[in-house]
């Protein structure tokens, strides 16, 4: 096909898709309330309170074939992704934009990923070089500085690395090594004995394979290939921590000095790895798991050189699979979207378009987008539900049953200096040095890792900075930063579908962002790990020993209930890993209530579509959890994440809390009901 032709025919198609998608929003219809609308009165209550808020909705919006779950976070997703896609293909389709302006970099970028022609006709050509390259390596030195080229191109092989603030002194900026390298979400996918783990690494060699062949090896040697990297993964996997072992920031704090570092991998060529990633004046890094490179050290010496050349172009690859041509893309989805998460077809092509312009590109496209797409209020709402929330906790501290009164004051001046970042930051980053063009979507993805890589490694040497933000405002999602006592939250958080373009009543926004994302946020500022970090975010424990005693006494009870629950098929929850998710649900459902007990919403009694303040903040807490997983998904965040399944992530904590007993007449019998005394109440 002749490009011009193709060029003019392309812009053409992005202008129909501009037209066929106006912006959400724009109609005027009233939408029926999405608290009442979505109760499924054929579920008790007090049986399955996920499924009585919800039931209905899922009943009648099945998850879509490309997706891995559908519910509240899909929907406005689907929002901002529309909102997104706009900003794209405008930006795509308008002629003569100044080279190196941000449009031109969006529209350049987008366009590329939708010229699915051209990345067809290219193949794996663009990585040649990276391959060849990789194909070269004589010795430990070359393999050392490819290790470090993909670390900034594509992925993490051998270890996690990274640069962040110094857990000890927060106003630092520190190199960190972590364990890592695995191709599997989670060690325990090498060794655990069910069926579906069993299964789930079958599929793995057999992908490993395929990817080599994709890569032109001759079937034998993609097979040996593959069966190799199954054991050096394995070997490696043996090496590390379980999951639920890395949570303690004070073991994952090991300060070596270079001459230390080389002792625990003397095989590995650091300072040829440092200079390749552009560390040239380093003396000290921090290693979370130091018992890992030992073991890493040990598979450098076991497995050959050829071996370890085939791990590299793997992760290469692998890291760049989803940007490239149809046949990678395809192998790449068919075993960590389909095998993995249960995901039987692939998303529209714009739509993983847009997804990774975003990711790219965010802080381009962010700017955009809180002047064309936040409603009126955003800012001003969301720092009133932080500071109530901040004003509750304060209250409930002094409270506390199980705090000293030495620790009590210490935690009232961290709580004092937690900072809020609601909305979108005050200013922007500066992405004039990344280079993007037509020609090639993998070397723009490739181009933009390298952006943020560099990015990340020119913060060391330099002191903190402690207004920049590590969100976009168009990131359904929030943080908490323990190194800067502060909470993020983007001002896309403040949707909530079924209040277009406008905010919604303060039962449901207390409930979702007062909830399960400031006082979510918040908690972990005071759990077991927050309570390793001082008011400065210095990793320094401010509780008593028997702070610690009670504390840890309230936390056994939260695991054991957590344990208790099924999440699929054998599966139960891993109470210890998620304990700090599960506390900081708990919690943040807490403040949310009492939070909201202050509005005029709650004070006037206000009912809405037949419902009392009390049913819509504990029916809007379900809401925020209003997720329909797959039951693939559910067994590898089961197997991987910290975070319960959303299911759970409601029944758990609202047992917990008597006002949801009374709101919904929760009785003995009941399958949610807990006794008094098995009820958690940590704050």
């Amino acid at each position: 096909m002749n490009n011009r032709y193709f060029n003019l025919t392309w812009i053409a198609i992005l202008a129909v898709l501009v037209s066929c998608n106006s912006r959400p929003g724009n109609k005027t219809e009233q939408s029926a309330d999405p608290l009442a609308s979505h109760i499924d009165s054929a579920v008790k209550p007090g049986n399955d309170f996920f499924l009585f808020a919800n039931g209905k909705w899922f009943k009648e919006h099945p998850i879509p074939a490309s997706e891995q779950s559908n519910g509240l976070w899909q929907l406005i997703q689907d929002t901002i992704n529309s909102q997104v896609k706009n900003i794209c293909v405008s930006a795509a389709t308008s002629v003569n934009q100044p080279s190196g302006s941000n449009k031109q970099k969006i529209g350049d970028f987008f366009f590329s990923g939708m010229d699915s022609v051209s990345l067809n006709n290219e193949g794996l050509a663009s990585l040649k070089p990276d391959l060849d390259r990789i194909d070269g390596i004589r010795d430990m030195k070359g393999l050392a500085a490819e290790a470090a080229r993909i670390h900034a191109v594509s992925g993490s092989p051998l270890f996690g690395f990274y640069i962040a603030q110094d857990d000890r002194i927060s106003s630092k900026n520190a190199v960190f090594i972590s364990q890592g390298g695995l191709s599997l979400p989670d060690r325990d996918y090498y060794f655990d004995k069910d069926a579906r783990a069993t299964m789930i690494r079958g599929k793995f060699t057999g992908h490993l394979a395929n990817m080599f062949r994709i890569m032109g090896y001759p079937e034998t040697n993609a097979g040996q290939a593959a069966g190799a990297i199954m054991k050096l993964e394995t070997a490696l996997a043996a090496g590390s921590r379980k999951r639920a072992d890395t949570r303690d920031p004070l073991k994952n704090y090991n300060k070596l000095t270079i001459a230390r570092l080389k002792q625990f991998a003397p095989d590995f060529d650091w300072m040829r790895f440092f200079e390749s990633a552009g560390l040239t004046k380093l003396d000290t890094v921090i290693v979370g798991q130091p018992e890992y490179l030992t073991a890493l050290n040990v598979q450098l010496k076991s497995f050959p050189l050829d071996v370890w050349k085939n791990y590299l172009k793997f992760h290469m690859v692998r890291g760049l699979a989803v940007f490239m041509d149809d046949k990678t893309y395809r192998e790449s989805f068919s075993f960590y979207s389909t095998t993995l998460r249960g995901i039987p077809e692939p998303k529209p092509r714009w739509k993983r378009v847009v997804q990774e312009t975003d990711g790219s590109l965010g802080e381009l496209i962010g700017q955009i987008y809180v002047d064309e797409y936040l409603p009126k209020g955003t800012k001003e709402k969301l720092e009133e539900i932080g500071h109530a929330i901040k004003a509750v906790y304060a209250e409930r501290i002094k409270a506390l049953d199980w705090m000293s009164e030495t620790t009590k004051a210490k935690a009232l001046k961290k709580l004092d200096a937690v900072i809020f970042k609601v909305g979108y930051p005050d200013k922007w980053k500066d992405m004039s040095a990344l280079k993007i063009e037509r020609s090639s979507y993998v070397r723009n993805v490739m181009n933009a890792n390298t952006w943020w890589f560099e990015y990340m490694v020119a913060k060391y040497g330099k002191p903190v900075d402690r207004t920049e933000w590590n969100m976009e405002p168009q990131t359904y999602n929030a943080y908490y930063n323990p190194s800067n006592n502060e909470i993020v939250v983007p001002g896309c958080n403040i949707i909530v579908p079924g209040f277009e373009r406008k905010l919604a009543d303060d039962a449901i926004l207390y409930s979702i962002i007062g909830g399960s994302t400031f006082g979510h946020e918040i908690t972990h500022g005071f759990d077991d790990q927050g309570s390793k970090y001082d008011e400065n975010g210095n990793l320094f424990n401010w509780w008593t020993p028997q702070d610690s005693v009670r504390f840890y006494a309230k936390t056994k009870m939260i695991v054991r209930q957590f344990n208790e629950f099924v999440a699929v098929d054998s599966l139960h929850i891993n109470g210890d890993m998620t304990q700090g998710e599960n506390i900081a649900d708990l919690g943040g459902t807490v403040m949310g209530y009492e939070a909201f007990m202050k509005t005029a919403q709650f004070k006037n009694g206000e009912k809405i579509a037949g419902l009392t303040p009390d049913q819509r903040f504990f029916l809007g807490y379900a809401l925020a959890w209003m997720i329909n997983d797959r039951p693939e998904a559910i067994a590898n965040q089961v197997r991987s994440d910290v975070h319960s399944p959303a299911k759970f992530r409601v029944l758990g904590p609202l047992a917990n809390i008597p006002q949801f007993y009374t709101t919904f007449g929760i009785r003995q019998g009941d399958a949610m009901w807990r006794a008094d005394s098995l009820r958690v109440k940590i704050w």
